[in-house]
């Protein structure tokens, strides 16, 4: 009996100690083959290098890797809300550029990716939306591509969320920074998408940190 009482009172400490700690903050990278890093180590793919640069400053936010090969915006909000089981602090919303390279219709991108963020903001009311623009190449013609690069600023404007220009700034139509398919970054080329993100991100994460 004695030490029946004496392995309930060390789980009880265990559990308390366990509740009292804080967790770390999550950012949650909701995107496409971009983001899941395809054609590399998904330890060199953007989401794995902002981690690196939050650890090497000693802030505690954990990187969530939330991308999917081939995801379309219809499939990112079916499963947005298993990817929401957990809280988050920071939503970075890079889903599209597959609707763009299929040329489905802009307005139905634009309502999935609209209810995407109404579900984030709904499960997650205090997190930060960051909303990665992207654009398509312009073999779809000039008001598809034109109409598909605006969608995201609107979107943007319309939710008051963060937005990132073009996440592949600097990437884009740059060989030496594209895997062969002329789609996708390199390791490298992930380092400058990091680089596009972080610009965003960190003076968020700076305020987030002060509350």
């Amino acid at each position: 009996m004695k030490r029946f009482f004496t392995l309930f009172v060390t789980l009880l400490f265990v559990t308390l100690t366990a509740v009292g700690q804080d967790e770390p903050h999550r950012i949650l990278f909701f995107g496409d083959s971009i983001t899941a890093g395809y054609g590399i180590d998904k330890k060199e793919a953007y989401p794995a290098v902002i981690q690196q640069k939050i650890d090497s400053l000693n802030w505690d936010f954990e990187v969530v890797n939330g991308g999917l090969s081939g995801e379309t915006s219809a499939g990112g909000l079916r499963r947005i809300d298993w990817m929401l089981r957990q809280p988050v602090s920071v939503f970075v919303l890079e889903l599209g550029g597959n609707d763009g390279l299929r040329g489905i219709d802009l307005e139905v991108t634009k309502s999935n990716l609209q209810k995407i963020i109404d579900k984030v903001r709904k499960q997650n009311p205090e997190a930060t939306v960051m909303l990665a623009g992207m654009q398509v190449p312009p073999n779809l013609g000039p008001e598809y591509t034109k109409e598909f690069k605006q969608m995201y600023p609107a979107l943007a404007e319309t939710n008051e969320v963060q937005l990132i220009p073009f996440l592949l700034q600097g990437v884009g139509g740059d060989r030496a920074l594209n895997q062969s398919d002329g789609i996708h970054p390199t390791a490298e080329g992930h380092k400058v998408v990091a680089e596009n993100v972080w610009e965003i991100l960190k003076p968020i994460l700076e305020k987030k940190r002060q509350l």
